[in-house]
């Protein structure tokens, strides 16, 4: 009989092979070859899935949803509130990131007949594609598309060179808890992770550069999710950055556990001596060791789309907006393309420009799309705005004893289209496919009004915010 190892070993054609085997470059596959008979590779040198499946989204809301539930019990009369156990938590999440096996991510990727390959893949020429692993290496050639999809990784700032600070992962995988964490950010990341380290018991202080939270949504959201924050005994320290950072004994001990000794800051706002830093402080493209200059590129013009018609980017190492629903819904459109092309069918359909949409989990929630305010009024779009109490309806007012938060929308006044809309409180990423679904159908506000919403639900936020337009705005152009 033949080594089938060594079988699988040799060379392969396909007609599209994906490097990174995320949620984008899964979807990047399945919509590239499904209903056809094209053939797909997806080469992962860790776990299929991505960061999303197993460090970011999913351990995420895994941690965080207790967290609002306990909340929720504890601010509704008639409800004893719920104790929360901290062991429980960690193993919720555990088990929804498979307890960091991909078998069953694998199992799924074969049953769509796309073919998962080990190793690190490098480009080495025109729609080829090296692959190295432990035991050999081979080449794959791609007779139709290589598509990059290798996501991102945490920017760590020199001054934390050699201490080992935790990123990411490390609090997503927590093991153990510091008693005392510094997190530097006031972005998504931090904001969250504070959130539920604060809950799993650790005295947090948020160190943020700036003014404020969650710059580049309204203002208003940063306002609350600050407010929120302080209820449950973290700190926020703004305008302040590390200068310095000394730690005692570092090590890799390992994810989501205490990297060494304690851990001396030096901020523009004083000295911190804390157990444990979390960085963080944004992401790049995963760009390095791909092998662009076998083909003439850099990471430039990855970002800058200047690409051979053969090779495609996609998702966070596109330099796309780093957000895994949105990479997968280019990652679809992307397959979709490559698909007709590949097979002479028609064109997929697509909209031009839709909105992106983004819920923020913390307490209260935040949800996002399309434009605010300020960044309309960038693009020189003549806008009128309504904005209202989150407690303004009674179906909101009834989830909670004090119920915070606002809500948004933005409107084109030449259109009479929603451009954007925020709401933020509790459960408010709810709200939102309603408005991303109003700003891709591109529905004047004058048809909106005839949406009725029942009662009593948050969605009469929509009527209210509706009726606090300018009159004008309620009735069809002339």
């Amino acid at each position: 009989m033949p080594d089938t190892q060594q079988a699988d070993r040799q060379d392969l054609t396909v007609d599209v092979v994906v490097i990174g085997g995320g949620a984008v470059g899964e979807n990047a596959a399945q919509y590239a070859i499904e209903g056809s008979d094209l053939t797909a590779v997806i080469v992962e040198g860790h776990l299929l899935g991505g960061e999303c499946s197993y460090y970011a989204c999913m351990p995420s809301k895994a941690l965080l949803r207790p967290l609002d539930v306990a909340g929720t019990s504890a601010d509704v009369d008639g409800v004893s509130p719920a104790r929360l156990d901290h062991g429980g938590m960690l193993q919720r999440r555990d088990a929804f990131v498979s307890h960091y096996d991909d078998s069953s991510q694998v199992e799924w990727a074969e049953s769509t007949g796309i073919q998962v390959l080990r190793g690190h893949a490098h480009l080495t020429g025109e729609r080829t594609v090296r692959v190295d692993d432990d035991a050999a290496s081979r080449t794959i050639t791609a007779r139709h598309a290589v598509i990059l999809a290798t996501g991102s990784e945490p920017t760590v700032p020199a001054e934390f060179e050699g201490a080992h600070v935790w990123t990411s992962a490390d609090a997503t995988g927590v093991v153990e808890v510091p008693e005392r964490l510094v997190i530097v950010g006031g972005g998504v990341v931090a904001c969250e992770a504070a959130t539920w380290l604060a809950g799993l018991g650790a005295h947090v202080t948020l160190l943020v550069r700036g003014s404020a939270l969650l710059t580049g949504n309204e203002p208003f959201a940063g306002h609350s999710v600050l407010d929120g924050m302080k209820t449950h005994g973290v700190d926020v320290m703004f305008n302040t950055s590390v200068t310095a950072c000394r730690r005692d004994n570092p090590e890799h001990t390992g994810l989501g556990k205490i990297h060494g000794g304690a851990v001396h800051l030096e901020t523009t706002s004083g000295e911190l001596d804390v157990d444990e830093v979390l960085a963080a402080t944004g992401r790049a493209p995963r760009l390095d060791d791909l092998g662009l200059d076998a083909v003439g590129l850099t990471p430039e013009n990855i970002i800058d789309r200047d690409l051979p018609s053969w090779l495609h980017a996609v998702g966070d190492a596109s330099g796309d907006v780093p957000l895994t629903h949105w990479g997968k819904y280019r990652a679809r459109v992307l397959g979709a393309r490559i698909r007709a092309v590949a097979t002479g069918d028609p064109e997929p359909f697509e909209v031009q420009s839709p909105p992106v949409p983004q819920v923020i989990f913390t307490e209260p929630q935040v949800a996002q799309v399309g434009l605010t305010q300020v960044a309309a009024d960038e693009q020189g779009i003549d806008v009128v705005t309504a904005q209202v109490a989150y407690n303004a309806v009674a179906g909101s007012a009834l989830l909670r004893n004090d119920v915070p938060g606002q809500a948004k929308i933005v409107v084109d006044r030449e259109s009479r289209c929603l451009v954007g809309a925020t709401f933020v409180g509790p459960e408010a990423g709810e709200q939102l496919h309603a408005a991303t679904v109003a700003i891709t159908g591109r529905i004047p506000v004058p048809v909106l009004r005839h949406a009725v919403p029942s009662y009593p639900t948050v969605s009469e936020l929509w009527l209210r915010l509706l009726e606090s337009l300018p009159e004008e705005m309620r009735r069809p152009r002339d």
